[in-house]
């Protein structure tokens, strides 16, 4: 695909054409110059002190940070911090002491998840600019408007997002964009993610993913196991590479191109940012955009799953997740014709040389049945070629003893995994002790007889600085200065990382400039003005206790919290279960149901049987989906159970009661008492909290303000992404796959054998539930000490008789009839309330176990 930008932005105003900024990883202190050198205009990073997303990533630590921002500016390069995850209740005054660092050491933007966290940043350091992280799931122009509200200047975008939502997004918003162009996707919306939780004990929302989704699962449809063949990996997307859609993007109004990466090698940034850098470059000169084979091959060899546009050129299910493999497989190679004594004769289908590392096909779920390895000699009829060769048949020749030859065979596949030409190309682009990437400067000389001389310098990021000459000028015999000479001589800047734009010179009187005077000079030109660039910028930082002021404002909430009978709310995802429900002594109900149609029934049940009903919109809203708002309006329920900012906001401007759910992630009092002022009745604890932390939470937050979910199947992966229509229909896409989630129940079975059940939303976003219950029964009676009243049960495929039983143990609980112990193991559920950091369970004597 070849595009010139003139060809796209014709109605777009010049204001949405400003060049776009290009932001690269830096997971270590190694990817800093090979982002900057080869054309980032803007860097990210997190810190060796937590509280961002990629924990597993070197990080810098604050001293490396401070270093780093003086490097940053100056070159003229932004710096931004990632601060986006999410912050417990005794974490706050850890969070408070980072962002004083910070602040001090002049970093240009922070990237934000966690509510509490963006109020707690703008109270303390108010001119600090904000970004939301693509972990606060902001999917719509709703959604960032109600973000804005936080202080929050620029959004990365979902990555589920197309081309055409963000264009229907940049036109609804002011709030700067910022979008993935590069990198690996997340088969989960970012944020709502719970699956490392559910089965590894670890929290993606606290940089911990655990990939789950890039392991084998196998279908289970209606109750029988599907022959898919290779398709093992059925959750783990292609790489993004949005390359050629450089000018749609721009054209889109897209304000910053971001390349993920922050767990890769400096090779590989420097490798995509340098394309990207070519990319913008092109298509802001109104040049065709346009990816050749050896650019692809050269981005494949980084780092590739496959390379495809996403979701930017909208869903298509297939393409997104072919399912044949989840690891690195490098440039696809060719294929084996012959297999001899000492080599194997291969079909190519791209470049191979002497040195390059090769990977033939295995079935990767058995370990060791992938074989691969350097190879050692490549020929031709017999003689063997030392430069690199891309057609025909070759011998490819290996390390003896190396590879077990009885286990290739004709037609075997195999991939170039590495080139080491490439990665020393790569190596070499940012390992110069001269600076490549400069910042331009300007001067203004004044050079006047009798008087000294001046030159005035300006950096393009505003850097100013003066500097005279010891003595004034005399008057030139013979050669006077000229603006060909200053521009000559402060051209010369040489080791410096500035580089002259415009010379300004007023010359008064045919003065003589010694070419020592001027170099002493421009010497201290620069010296001063490179001190300069590497200043921080004054921001104002307040001095204050700032989370006690603002935990004083919940005190008084929390003194006059009233305590009153608990109440037990039921969720039902089922016309059946919801029936049930309501001829029990439930307090509410929910309905969360993939078929549209069904809520206007469900709300006529409650309301005959004298319950509350709360209906469940999605928990994405995307662009022209507020309509889905306007339906669930329309049968008149008693409130909304919102799982985005968007419902709150359609909520509070229709007067609607809302309670909202835990995909807001309420980890602290700070993003609870938001979420209460912008007219929460309640809301649902986060699933990142344990047992301590949920305790914790209730002793900083009025206990009537709470929900705590005690009975569930953990919802793993929330996905745009539906593996109904991937391998169950021959669409692409909900406008073609004949709904097969609407006739079939579908499971995946993980390595261990666990059936995780696979439904299907309103918005035709699948979730993966986790195949066991989980049961915070333990914990009731000490919540119910602490003041917390509601308690919610979810149910997901029970049946009629299952839903009584299941509410009457709980009702029980809460009664204090039975026991914590005796509910769940009634329910054979696990006895835990969600998993991040240690244990979830109550408090035993450890030597119980032995």
């Amino acid at each position: 695909m070849s595009i010139a930008l003139a060809d796209t932005v014709t109605s777009l105003s010049p204001s949405l054409l400003a060049r776009p900024e290009l932001l690269s990883p830096v997971g270590s202190m190694a990817c800093l110059p090979a982002a900057v050198e080869n054309g980032a205009d803007a860097v990210y990073f997190g810190l060796d002190i937590g509280f961002n997303a990629r924990a597993r990533a070197a990080n810098l630590s604050l001293d490396e940070a401070a270093e780093t921002m003086k490097y940053l500016h100056q070159r003229g390069v932004k710096g931004f911090v990632t601060l986006n995850t999410l912050a417990f209740t005794d974490e706050l005054p850890d969070v408070i002491a980072v962002v004083r660092a910070i602040t001090k050491m002049g970093v240009d933007a922070v990237l934000v998840q966690d509510i509490g966290v963006a109020r707690l940043i703008r109270k303390l350091s108010p001119d600090l600019p904000l970004h939301a992280s693509t972990q606060m799931t902001l999917t719509s122009a709703e959604c960032i408007n109600v973000a804005a509200e936080l202080g929050i200047e620029r959004v990365v975008l979902a990555r589920e997002l197309s081309l055409r939502e963000i264009r229907m997004i940049r036109r609804k918003t002011s709030v700067e964009i910022e979008v993935f162009v590069h990198g690996a996707l997340c088969v989960a919306y970012s944020g709502q993610c719970l699956t490392s939780e559910s089965l590894g004990g670890r929290s993606a929302n606290r940089g911990q993913c655990a990939q789950a989704c890039r392991l084998p699962y196998e279908l289970i449809c209606d109750g029988k196991d599907v022959d898919l063949g290779a398709q093992k990996y059925l959750l783990s997307p292609q790489d993004l590479a949005a390359y050629e859609l450089t000018p749609d993007l721009i054209a889109a109004g897209v304000n910053s191109f971001k390349i993920e990466g922050r767990l890769k090698t400096p090779e590989y940034v420097a490798n995509i940012t340098r394309h990207y850098r070519a990319a913008i470059d092109a298509a802001m000169n109104q040049q065709p955009v346009h990816l050749d084979a050896e650019a692809h091959r050269e981005m494949e060899l980084s780092f590739s799953r496959g390379l495809a546009p996403g979701w930017l050129e909208g869903c298509d299910h297939k393409r997104l997740v072919p399912a044949l493999s989840s690891a690195k497989r490098g440039v696809f190679l060719g294929e084996v014709v012959t297999v001899l004594t000492d080599c194997v004769e291969v079909q190519l289908a791209a470049p191979i040389k002497r040195g390059d590392g090769i990977v033939f096909d295995g079935d990767r779920t058995v370990a060791g049945d992938e074989q691969g390895g350097r190879v050692f000699g490549v020929y031709r009829d017999q003689q063997r070629l030392e430069e690199s060769v891309s057609t025909g048949r070759v011998d490819l020749e290996f390390q003896p003893g190396h590879f077990d030859f009885s286990r290739i065979v004709p037609g075997q596949k195999l991939w170039k995994t590495d080139d080491p030409e490439l990665t020393a190309r790569l190596r070499q682009s940012f390992s110069s002790a001269d600076p490549v990437r400069k910042q331009n400067v300007d001067f203004e000389v004044v050079s006047a007889v009798g008087e000294p001389l001046r030159i005035s310098a300006r950096t393009e990021t505003g850097a100013t600085t003066t500097a005279f000459s010891a003595e004034p000028l005399q008057t030139a015999r013979t050669r006077p200065a000229t603006d060909e000479f200053f521009r000559e001589q402060l051209g010369r800047l040489g080791h410096t990382v500035f580089q002259l734009r415009h010379v300004h010179c007023e010359i008064v009187g045919g003065p003589m400039v010694p070419l020592s005077v001027l170099s002493h000079v421009r010497q201290e030109l620069i010296r001063d003005l490179t001190e300069r660039c590497g200043q921080p910028p004054a921001r104002p930082l307040s001095d204050n206790d700032v989370l006690s002021e603002m935990r004083s404002r919940i005190a008084p909430k929390l003194a006059s919290a009233d305590v009153q009978t608990p109440r037990l709310h039921v969720l039902c995802r089922t016309l059946e279960q919801l029936r049930a429900a309501a001829a029990t002594s439930v307090a509410s109900l929910y309905a969360d149901f993939q078929d549209l149609r069904q809520y206007r029934p469900a709300t006529e049940i409650a309301h005959a049987a004298g319950k509350t009903i709360w209906l469940a919109p999605p928990r994405i809203q995307k662009p022209e989906e507020t309509g889905i708002f306007v339906v669930l309006k329309r049968w008149a329920p008693d409130g909304f159970l919102v799982r985005n900012l968007a419902g709150m906001r359609f909520c509070q401007q229709n007067q609607i009661p809302f309670v909202a759910d835990y995909s807001l992630n309420v980890t602290n009092e700070l993003t609870a008492e938001w979420l209460m002022n912008f007219g929460a009745r309640r809301l649902t604890a986060s699933y990142d909290l344990n047992r301590e932390q949920l305790l914790d939470l209730v002793g900083h937050t009025p206990a009537p303000w709470i929900e705590t979910v005690i009975h569930q199947h953990m919802p793993m992966f929330h996905m745009e992404h539906c593996v109904f229509c991937a391998v169950l229909s021959p669409g692409t896409n909900k406008t073609n796959c004949g709904r097969p989630c609407d006739d079939h129940l579908v499971q995946l079975r993980d390595r261990v054998g666990a059936e995780h059940p696979l439904k299907a939303d309103v918005g035709c976003r699948n979730t993966l539930y986790n195949a066991r219950p989980q049961s915070a029964a333990e914990i009731v009676p000490t919540l119910q000490n602490r003041g917390v009243r509601d308690f919610r049960v979810e149910l997901l495929d029970e049946n009629a008789g299952q839903t009584i039983r299941t509410i009457g143990l709980y009702r029980d609980l809460l009664d204090g009839i039975t026991t914590g112990e005796a509910v769940w193991q009634a329910l054979e559920a696990s006895n835990r309330v969600g998993v991040t950091r240690g244990t979830l369970e109550e408090r035993r004597n450890p030597l119980a176990i032995l």
